[in-house]
């Protein structure tokens, strides 16, 4: 709803800090154009200001156990390879299960859905503490629970992601969904670096343990969040629908997934980007350590950079209103570019000078794809079209870092963001050109046929 002198406030709306009053209608259009593109619009939603406070401390207790598992691990094996098992393991269930996580999400309220997600997982991060404790946890078992973790999150992960869009006006989501990129962006931070700390003063067990209190925490927050009328309207909606078992819900996501031009546009220029150019972790780490004869400080420095401007970004979308899959493939291309620029640089400033674009163009991006993605399906098919991209963004996820590997080894550290860049470059203009040619075939009218042929054709 747009801000008014004159609207009275809901019970579920505070209203948003007073601006020094302009006199004369015009001033006043101005402030409330100004209100509207704000990127922490959506926290004028009391609903929302608790949700992200939720989401706060739930990324910040599980960022300390993910930490805190990782450690977990090579203290009981010492092999990094087995540590990657674990979080391979833990990834897997969103490959295989995204589908029928969510049809569950499409099937039942999202509160209902949220809560009984986040109580699973607090039951989850229970368990293991207690078993650290009595000191009965081992590698399988490690294992089995985090297989376990990964399963609920393919339903908890779209419910969530959805239910946060419900607490506020549709054209709020771009502001909701940046909002959430910087809780998430500061609880992996502040998550990271308090897992040392935990396990100094409370041990492995106890962080568990305040995990999952985090999670308890989001669970009692969800009964008082209040949902938008729309938001209401299509859940009265989805109860009322008739609906089948839930693998062929998940089987009709897939389909209607598949039908729609502009999400499997999505999900292409998503893959590409995530296998060729995403992956700064590795393709920088290389160069800086590589051709640029820099140490660990200097990818440090260039890490730092790019989590600057990863919030800087965020900041950007929030101001974003309804984002297309043109928008995305723009901001994919310029982002390649800005690779293919960091690539070929000389000396290491001038990469430090590219790191913050290219990670304001990545977060822009990842917000306006979201945002697309959990808008353009009608209401009842959201959870199911957040399925299947939960499957398929797994997919790329596990097979990106090995591929990108061997394209580094083969094309060389400059070779590959270079290539890299280029190959993306490539895909989104040869799909932009297809476009282009089939909405001008469509718009192409019909020939009229003469008298004799039209008869000739009857006959």
């Amino acid at each position: 709803m747009r801000p008014s002198s004159v609207a009275p406030a809901t019970p579920d709306s505070a209203a948003a800090p007073a601006a020094r009053p302009v006199r004369g209608p015009l001033g006043r259009r101005k402030n409330a154009a100004a209100e509207d593109r704000s990127p922490w619009r959506c926290l004028r939603s009391r609903s929302m200001r608790w949700w992200s406070a939720a989401n706060l401390v739930s990324n910040l207790g599980t960022w300390m156990q993910l930490t805190v598992q990782n450690l977990l691990v090579l203290q009981l094996t010492g092999s990094a390879a087995t540590t990657g098992l674990s979080l391979s393991v833990q990834a897997a269930p969103g490959l295989l299960f995204g589908l029928l996580g969510g049809a569950v999400v499409d099937r039942w309220p999202r509160k209902v859905t949220a809560a009984v997600s986040q109580a699973l997982l607090a039951a989850v991060a229970f368990a293991t503490a207690l078993l650290v404790a009595f000191g009965a946890l081992n590698v399988p078992v490690l294992m089995v629970l985090a297989g376990i973790t990964g399963l609920i999150a393919t339903v908890d992960g779209p419910a969530t992601a959805l239910l946060g869009n419900d607490l506020v006006p549709e054209k709020d989501v771009p502001s909701a969904i940046a909002l959430g990129s910087v809780v998430h962006s500061a609880g992996r931070l502040a998550g990271t670096a308090l897992a040392a700390v935990g396990i100094a003063t409370i041990g492995t067990a106890g962080a568990y343990a305040v995990n999952g209190v985090s999670f308890l925490f989001v669970t009692a927050v969800i009964p008082f969040l209040r949902l938008q009328p729309h938001a209401r309207e299509e859940a009265l909606a989805a109860a009322a629908r008739p609906r089948g078992a839930a693998a062929e819900d998940g089987r009709g996501g897939l389909a209607f997934f598949l039908s729609r031009r502009s999400l499997v546009a999505l999900a292409v220029i998503a893959a590409v980007s995530a296998v060729l150019g995403r992956n700064y972790q590795l393709t920088l780490a290389t160069l800086v350590t590589g051709p640029l004869h820099g140490g660990a400080g200097a990818y440090g420095l260039v890490s730092a950079l790019l989590a600057v401007g990863g919030i800087a970004g965020a900041v950007v979308a929030g101001r974003l209103r309804r984002p297309t899959v043109r928008l995305v493939a723009l901001l994919a291309a310029a982002g390649a570019l800005l690779q293919i620029v960091a690539g070929l640089s000389p000396v290491l400033l001038m990469l430090l000078v590219m790191v913050v674009p290219m990670a304001i163009v990545e977060s822009v991006s990842d917000t306006a794809t979201t945002t697309v993605l959990q808008t353009d399906p009608p209401a009842h098919m959201r959870g199911r079209v957040l399925g299947v991209w939960r499957s398929v963004s797994t997919a790329w996820g596990l097979a990106g870092p090995p591929l990108l590997g061997l394209l580094v080894q083969g094309a060389g550290e400059r070779g590959a963001l270079v290539l890299g860049g280029a190959l993306i470059v490539g895909v989104i203009g040869a799909g932009a050109l297809a476009h282009r040619r089939r909405r001008t075939a469509a718009r192409r009218p019909a020939p009229v046929l003469a008298p004799e042929a039209a008869f000739q054709t009857a006959a």
